[in-house]
């Protein structure tokens, strides 16, 4: 009975650790920092900042994966458009224009667009040129890319469907940040038997059993020495603020001018800032060749739309460049189906956000995990079988 070792103790190291030891495998997670999470770490107080903006999707499959064992972290529910504003034609509106809301509605019952076009085209072939540009641009909240439009429109519309199209709204907020998913997900894999090793950084693969890997593409790129282990992701500046609270300020200011997105996380969960305070975290996609410092100023007028006078408020002000650490991107004339395998051969498995699985943000990563653990545990001679939820 071999040993099944996983590298890489973020999401998918430690969905998949807990899948593997659910099959009967004894399992020995590796992570290089001193304390797991990846992406899912958030800062210590007063300000509780995820690393970039998170929501745990109630129609996902993390959630489903967490509920069914009982893990799921205590959550909040966004407030009903209360606070909510857009900014279109370099204006601040309550609502988004009027093309924009018909043309979703005309798009509602469609559940699957085509993958070997652009998603502008399609909205525009159906809906109007009017309306595909601030449909497009509304998606820079989940693509993290400067123009969603020119994706896939296969990609763009199952994400656009599952965070906004899909009533009840699904978006749900974890309490105490994702650093408590992260302790629930853990304490799920101590539970299950994981030996779990952190500031165990490795360069080569050395394990007699069969390897999962659970790092970033590029990370994993250097790991294997696989040169295809590359997929396109978005590059995006991001800021996290502390500011004294001032009352008007938004909730949500929703960019459908350039892709950006501002979220005040403080307001369905006030344990994230001090009393008195709010904790905002907002985005910018990168235009190609454009520098951080570009992307930041025009970030920076975001925020100006929401949040007057936000500038002689600030606490805190972190910065962060997302670089190709933001999830895959379908073009068109490609699909979740082209991206790198999961089975790599000899034992070795991969997954993560950017490898070929289905899903919305953190999917791909769960379903891959849950996919890699079923391929290591047969491989290890062990129960072939195990549950994909």
């Amino acid at each position: 009975m071999n040993e099944i070792t996983v590298i890489g103790g973020g999401v998918a190291g430690l969905v998949a650790s807990i899948a593997c030891a659910e099959g009967g495998a004894s399992v020995r997670l590796l992570e290089a920092h001193v304390a797991l999470g990846g992406r899912g770490r958030g800062t210590d107080g007063p300000y509780v900042a995820n690393f970039g903006p998170h929501v745990l999707y109630a129609n996902g499959t993390l959630w489903e994966f967490m509920r069914s064992r009982d893990l799921l972290p205590p959550v909040a529910r966004p407030p009903m458009l209360a606070g909510i504003f857009f900014r279109a034609g370099g204006r601040r509106r309550r609502t988004p224009p009027l093309a924009m809301t018909r043309a979703i509605l005309r798009l509602w019952r469609i559940r699957e667009a085509p993958e070997d076009v652009s998603f502008r085209a399609w909205v525009a072939e159906r809906c109007g040129a009017h309306a595909a540009e601030p449909l497009s641009r509304s998606c820079g909240v989940f693509a993290f890319h400067h123009d969603p439009g020119e994706l896939a429109a296969g990609f763009v519309w199952e994400r656009f469907r599952q965070a906004f199209v899909d009533l009840p709204p699904k978006a749900r907020y974890v309490r105490g940040g994702w650093s408590a998913l992260i302790g629930r997900l853990e304490a799920g894999a101590r539970a299950a038997g994981v030996q779990i090793e952190t500031g165990a950084r490795i360069d080569e693969l050395s394990a007699d059993g069969p390897a999962i890997v659970a790092t970033e593409l590029r990370d994993a790129r250097a790991l294997l020495g696989d040169e295809t282990l590359d997929w396109p992701s978005g590059r995006t500046v991001a800021l996290d603020l502390g500011l004294r609270k001032r009352r008007g300020d938004a909730f949500v200011v929703w960019d459908l001018d350039e892709a950006g997105w501002v979220e005040t996380y403080s307001v369905p969960d006030e344990t994230l800032a001090p009393a008195g305070h709010a904790l905002v975290q907002a985005q910018m996609p990168l235009r190609p060749g454009e520098s951080t410092d570009d992307g930041e100023r025009r970030l920076e007028a975001l925020l100006d739309v929401g949040f007057r006078g936000w500038r002689e408020r600030v606490a805190l002000r972190r910065g962060q460049l997302l670089d190709g650490r933001s999830g895959a991107l379908d073009l068109p004339g490609t699909s979740w189906r082209d991206r790198p395998t999961i089975d790599r051969g000899d034992g070795v498995f991969l997954c993560g956000d950017s490898v070929a699985a289905p899903g919305l943000l953190s999917d791909p990563a769960v379903t891959s995990a849950l996919e890699a653990a079923r391929l290591a545990v047969a491989q290890a001679a062990l129960r072939p079988e195990i549950s994909r939820l």
